[in-house]
């Protein structure tokens, strides 16, 4: 029983090395490794509450613990990225404080991580984007430019109004009272569980043709289906 115990937390103990290594990625400029650390980090991220819930081990110690790592991986590594983005825009440079506040991003997160832990209303769905989707939000955007003029011949680069005005919205939008549908699909009813499974079909198709490019207009697709569903019920109802 006591091994059983810990492996939910060794899969948490992976996640924050995951973040850890991410980081040293995002420092040398490493896009590529730093989103898939990221999404490794993830992985395991998921994998501790899966066998949480298995084992029937979940306890306020895995709780604390599932928090402080992803603060790494889903907080600081993207609040990172930010500043890495920001710095090497020509506006502001590496002389600028201005990229700081890309670390808006990791305070939004925190903030999240805390209030989650204590908000009983999140066992099932989200209130508020999760901080792992913010995260590979976040970090595929260095990306973007390579993946869109290698594989399609489109010159692209962020300008710092959209950096920060993005910057401001996670931190938001992580906050925000809006309920996100669930994406735990616990037994396979096409009637019930319809907009998750065109959810998840749709984000194939779009990873397929479009590579890491579909990665934020998945997360940026989630909140809009979220938005329109909660819309459509409110109308129903009243």
């Amino acid at each position: 029983m006591k091994i059983k115990a810990q492996i939910p937390n060794l899969f948490t103990m992976l996640n924050l090395f995951s973040g850890c290594v991410a980081l040293v990625m995002v420092s040398e400029s490493k896009s590529e490794l730093a989103f898939f650390f990221v999404c490794l980090g993830i992985f395991f991220d998921f994998f501790d509450g899966f066998f949480a819930r298995k084992f029937n081990v979940a306890g306020p110690l895995g709780v604390q613990l599932d928090s402080l790592a992803d603060m790494v991986t889903s907080g600081v590594v993207p609040g990172y990225v930010m500043y890495k983005l920001m710095i090497s825009n020509i506006v502001f440079g590496p002389e600028s404080y201005w990229p700081y506040l890309g670390f808006i991003i990791t305070l939004g997160a925190c903030y999240r991580l805390a209030n989650f832990n204590i908000d009983t209303r999140q066992s099932d769905s989200f209130i508020g984007l999760p901080t792992p989707a913010n995260a590979l939000f976040f970090t595929s955007l260095p990306i973007l430019p390579l993946v869109l003029h290698d594989n399609f011949g489109i010159e692209f680069s962020f300008n710092i109004a959209t950096l920060l005005i993005l910057t401001v919205i996670s931190a938001y939008i992580m906050n925000a009272e809006i309920p996100l549908f669930s994406l735990k699909i616990k037994n396979f009813s096409v009637a019930k569980y319809k907009l998750q499974i065109l959810f998840l079909a749709v984000s194939v198709l779009m990873l397929l043709f479009l590579n890491i490019v579909a990665v934020p207009l998945i997360i940026i697709l989630y909140v809009l289906l979220s938005v329109l569903d909660n819309y459509f019920h409110i109308t129903h109802k009243a």
